[in-house]
């Protein structure tokens, strides 16, 4: 097939490209590179069936393909804080021109949402029914709340025009090529760890998080675009839960650091608790995560410790 994919060359989207590719399939990436970088998909640029288009979804493209994955959009509180604005016109304006390309060419079109619909929920672990709890004129809303309306775009294209929609929510993932300066706990945990700096754990480090590794959510994420009857949304992620405190002692276990844990003041709206429900995954893909978190971490941690010998 020839599959676009949006934001593909991003931490997600550069892994994403490279197993489509893998699978035989002609991949036109697409990026700004607001947050993406030509480092992740260089290896990539040799092949004769990848193809780079920098551009930014917020305006219209002309494209013919026959599947589209919709990842464009910053992911990171650091990242999607510095311009809330674009941030939310990249979920509403992109979507848009995503939705109508896809209306256009007769495209199988997959939105990446995000565990962050949920918002700082009250339901525990967190199913595909539960409405959310969200705050929207936080400092966060402009991913949150374009994440939702994003959604709204996608049920109301395939309602009312029968766009064939994929709709995922993501739930938090690492691997190798997550941006070091994007201000996440496991790039920010390891990188610290890897320095013997100390490593900055937000409140008392009793919230907890579900750390899904980057190619267990690929997986998941092609299961879904090529399951027939099924547009979601389903939950990906992993539903294994740790604490933050935990997961800095992991951290320094897996490196071998002697970096100490320091504790600072929560952000606002920070969730308590991120847990996903994976039944619906599990029933309709077949998909669960395969790759434990110590493997997973050990991989990620020497990616990170690969780049700061590069210097």
């Amino acid at each position: 097939m020839r599959i676009l994919v949006t934001g593909g060359a991003g931490f997600l989207g550069s892994h994403l490209c490279e197993r489509l590719l893998n699978e035989g399939h002609d991949v036109i990436c697409l990026d700004n590179f607001f947050t993406g970088s030509k480092n992740n998909i260089i290896h990539l640029m040799d092949s004769h069936r990848f193809e780079l288009v920098r551009h930014d979804i917020t305006e219209p493209i002309l494209l013919e393909v026959d599947r589209i994955y919709n990842l464009a959009c910053p992911a990171s509180p650091v990242h999607y804080q510095y311009n809330p604005v674009k941030t939310t016109k990249t979920s509403v304006m992109g979507t848009i021109n995503m939705l109508g390309m896809a209306k256009r060419v007769k495209a199988r079109i997959l939105q990446a949402s995000t565990s962050e619909v949920y918002g700082d929920p009250q339901v525990h672990p967190q199913t595909e029914a539960y409405w959310g709890n969200v705050n929207p004129i936080g400092i966060r809303s402009c991913y949150d709340e374009g994440k939702r309306v994003a959604e709204t775009l996608m049920m109301d294209y395939h309602r009312q025009n029968n766009v064939d929609i994929r709709i995922i929510r993501i739930f938090n993932t690492y691997g190798p090529r997550m941006a070091e300066n994007d201000g996440r706990v496991v790039s920010n945990f390891i990188l610290q760890a890897l320095r013997n700096e100390e490593i900055t754990v937000y409140g008392d480090g009793s919230q907890t998080r579900s750390f899904c590794y980057a190619d267990d959510l690929v997986d998941g994420m092609i299961r879904m675009m090529e399951c027939d009857g099924f547009i979601g949304p389903v939950n990906l992620g992993n539903p294994v839960e740790n604490t933050i405190l935990e997961f800095a002692e992991k951290i320094i276990t897996i490196t071998g650091s002697s970096s100490c844990i320091i504790h600072k003041p929560l952000p606002q709206d920070d969730p308590k608790q991120r847990q996903p429900d994976i039944s619906l995954a599990r029933e309709k893909l077949g998909w669960s995560p395969a790759i434990s978190l110590e493997t997973g971490l050990a991989k990620t941690a020497a990616y990170f410790a690969a780049q700061l010998a590069k210097g």
